[in-house]
C-alpha cells in the first residue's frame, strides 16, 4: 500500500515538473522571506514561530526518511519531542534554494539544510510544496531527508 502511494506521488510530481514554469520574482521573494523567517525563528529557539511557515491544517504532511507526520499539531509535537530546547535545535542554515512554479498558487522549493549543534553537524536535502493560501505562501508538504 505504501509503495503504491509513493509511486502515485512520484508520478504526480513528475507530471507537475513537466508543466513547471519559472518563478515570478514577487513569489520567489515571498518564499525566500518565509524560509528566512523560519531560519531566524529556529535559530532563536522558537519552534512555534518556525511553524508559522506551515499550513495550519490537519492535511499538512511532514515526511522524513522514516515516517510521515500528518497535521500541523502533530508536526509541532514531533518538533517539540525531537528538539526540546534551544541547545538541541542548534543553528540551522538553508542553502542551494531552487524553485519551480507549478501554477499561480503552487511552488515546489528544493534545497539543502545543515543543522550544527554543539556536538554534531547534520544535513540533507528538502523538497517543499508551497501553496498560496489567503494571499500568503505556506508549506503544505515538507519532505526532508
Amino acid at each position: 500500500m505504501i509503495m503504491k502511494q509513493v509511486i502515485v506521488a512520484f508520478l504526480s510530481v513528475f507530471t507537475l515538473l513537466l508543466n513547471a514554469q519559472s518563478v515570478h520574482k514577487r513569489d520567489q521573494s515571498a518564499i525566500m522571506s518565509l524560509l528566512s523567517l523560519q531560519v531566524k525563528c529556529w535559530n532563536t529557539g522558537n519552534i512555534e514561530c518556525y511553524m508559522e511557515g506551515y499550513w495550519e491544517s490537519d492535511s499538512l504532511k511532514f515526511i522524513t526518511k522514516s515516517e510521515i507526520t500528518t497535521g500541523w499539531n502533530a508536526t509541532l509535537t514531533r518538533y517539540n519531542e525531537h528538539y526540546p530546547d534551544k541547545n538541541s535545535m542548534g543553528v540551522l542554515v538553508f542553502e542551494e534554494i531552487d524553485m519551480l512554479q507549478m501554477n499561480l498558487k503552487t511552488i515546489i522549493v528544493m534545497g539543502k539544510w545543515t543543522l550544527q549543534t554543539t556536538t554534531q553537524t547534520n544535513g540533507g536535502r528538502f523538497t517543499l510544496i508551497c501553496r498560496k493560501i489567503s494571499g500568503k505562501w505556506k508549506i503544505i508538504v515538507d519532505h526532508t531527508s
